[in-house]
């Protein structure tokens, strides 16, 4: 990873299920050149890992604090994440 890239794991809240978020997720993710994973989790929250370049990540976190249109999201918590991704995927749901 360079200097000017980072990694950052997600929990969002609100209504984030049943509202495309993921799907919609990965393809913004895509978009921006962003790497790492989504999936839902069994609290209701949706669980995420966005890796790239700085700007790249921050347009996605911007992105998640709306989501797709039928979402409504609360609150997004940040804190630092690790490892190494390709692409940004599905992930099964937790």
């Amino acid at each position: 990873m360079g200097a000017t890239e980072k990694t950052l794991h997600l929990v969002v809240h609100g209504r984030v299920q049943g509202v495309c978020y993921r799907d919609s997720m990965r393809r913004e993710a895509v978009r921006l050149g962003v790497n790492g994973w989504v999936r839902n989790r069994c609290d209701g929250t949706v669980e995420a890992l966005a890796q790239g370049e700085a700007d790249a990540v921050d347009a996605l976190i911007l992105w998640a604090r709306r989501g797709p249109q039928l979402a409504t999201v609360t609150r997004v918590e940040l804190r630092p994440g690790n490892g190494n991704y390709a692409v940004f995927e599905i992930r099964e749901s937790v």
